[in-house]
């Protein structure tokens, strides 16, 4: 229990007490930051609502010439808030929140490359360092290597789109009642994930080659 620092009464913890309106300095898990369900398939525009919502009501503009102590609690629950939106907003850091919720970790299954994207990562890095060579180079060679680059990009990008379909389903596995076994439901996320990080480094390596020949 909580007491709140400005009429005194008990609270659960929550970001803003039932009774007065003011600011706790509560440590909440970010589903309960939002007052949302700890679910994974998430309703947008609920969220949004939400954190738009309590911001207005705890921010520190609005505690200004409060106490110390009040002003402080302003400060941690507007941190949490934001923190809590960027990271549910966001369905692949929704994911790395619900594993580290849990107690799982992605490094535990993400030291190397998954099996099913090696021979990708190789075949892109080959790409680029062909195209780094070529960029030096003018003419037809230089101008086939932009080409070739963009419709690898647009093939990676397809696959991470894929991917994105497989965390959706993998939360809904999640958030059925008597659903699948957990654990291999994490085991099915922290994949989904580690492949998800793989491609969004290839996918900012592709594009920093781009951007450099836009530059040119």
């Amino acid at each position: 229990m909580l007491q709140c620092p400005s009429c005194a009464r008990p609270q659960e913890p929550r970001l803003i007490c039932s009774q007065c309106g003011t600011p706790l300095a509560a440590d909440l898990d970010l589903f309960a930051a939002l007052r949302l369900p700890r679910l994974l398939q998430l309703d947008i525009a609920n969220l949004e609502s939400a954190y738009h919502d309590l911001g207005r009501r705890i921010h520190p503009d609005r505690f200004a010439a409060a106490s110390p102590e009040i002003r402080e609690a302003s400060l941690r629950a507007t941190a949490l808030l934001t923190r809590a939106y960027r990271t549910l907003r966001d369905p692949v850091s929704r994911g790395l929140y619900w594993l580290e919720l849990h107690g799982h970790k992605l490094a535990e299954n993400n030291k190397q490359v998954p099996s099913d994207l090696a021979e990708l990562v190789f075949e892109v890095q080959e790409q680029l360092s062909e195209w780094r060579v070529a960029r030096g180079e003018d003419g037809t060679g230089a101008r086939e290597s932009v080409i070739e680059l963009n419709a690898q990009r647009a093939k990676l990008q397809g696959l991470r789109d894929d991917f994105c379909g497989e965390l959706v389903e993998n939360f809904a596995g999640f958030d059925a009642a008597g659903g699948a076994d957990p654990d291999q439901l994490f085991a099915e996320l922290k994949a989904i994930l580690s492949k998800m990080a793989y491609l969004k480094t290839l996918l900012r390596d592709v594009d920093r080659e781009l951007d450099k020949t836009a530059e040119e």
